[in-house]
């Protein structure tokens, strides 16, 4: 698959833009939930992905056909919505209730894909708790936290991503679990 995309790049540096269609179609859902799991917010992660791919595009230039594609692709993703976290204050919460409604929440208004039967609410409670643990993490620690357990990326590639050492990489997986485990302790 990468020399497919490898390949489709070349056909990008040689001014063919629609070949930069196929990248996207093949990369938007992974490059989304990327920035879902960063930001906790839909309409942000289509936004940052949306401007990860562009960012992309336009930076084709300097991709190093000699590392894997979905890395660098992943770092701009990445690393935007790192710097969206760092320069947005929190002005909402996911489990504030919404004007104008009885009681409903945030959460609410998340789409979901399917129903989900009786006996999976409390497994899907305990998930939206931890995420929203994960959410409160400080952005070095949530960025590989994701990259790690929800993306279930090697540790080499999440260094490549954010463009750090493997052995920062290891300790910040660590301290992150640490703060996690310690902001569980109680479930």
């Amino acid at each position: 698959m990468e020399t497919m995309i490898k390949q489709k790049i070349k056909e990008v540096k040689k001014g063919d833009q629609s070949a930069f269609e196929d990248i996207v179609s093949f990369y938007q859902n992974k490059v989304y939930h990327i920035c879902l799991r960063m930001i906790g917010n839909s309409y942000e992660a289509e936004d940052l992905a949306q401007e990860a791919f562009i960012r992309a595009y336009t930076n084709l230039y300097t991709f190093d056909e000699r590392r894997k594609f979905s890395t660098w692709l992943y770092r701009i993703a990445t690393n935007l919505s790192i710097d969206r976290i760092r320069k947005k204050k929190p002005d909402y919460h996911l489990d504030a209730e919404v004007r104008g409604t009885d009681g409903l929440d945030m959460y609410s208004q998340l789409a979901a894909e399917q129903a989900l039967p009786e006996e999976e609410v409390e497994s899907l409670e305990l998930q939206t708790y931890i995420h929203k643990e994960i959410l409160a993490l400080p952005p070095k620690y949530r960025s590989v936290i994701v990259l790690r357990y929800l993306d279930e990326l090697a540790l080499q590639e999440i260094a490549e991503i954010l463009d750090i050492p493997v052995g920062t990489v290891k300790t910040r997986v660590h301290r992150g679990r640490e703060a996690l485990r310690k902001r569980l302790r109680h479930v």
